[in-house]
């Protein structure tokens, strides 16, 4: 998924494969694993991040890929 942060403020989510920042307007991907994230669904409940579309099957192998290397 690609995510956004879609208020006025930096957001910071740890969750628990990885910590995320987001500074306003930012956009990042997340596995789908990653939606799950209780602290992620709470930033997706507080409508401080947005979900803006589900990532192709391209970049969603390249994020896997780029975790993986950590």
């Amino acid at each position: 998924m690609l995510i956004k942060n879609s208020g006025s403020e930096a957001v910071e989510v740890s969750m628990s494969s990885r910590p995320l920042r987001l500074d306003p307007g930012e956009e990042s991907f997340i596995t789908p694993e990653e939606v799950r994230d209780p602290t992620l669904r709470r930033a997706l409940q507080e409508r401080s991040i947005a979900i803006v579309r589900p990532a192709t099957p391209a970049e969603d192998e390249a994020l896997r890929e780029r975790l993986d290397e950590r």
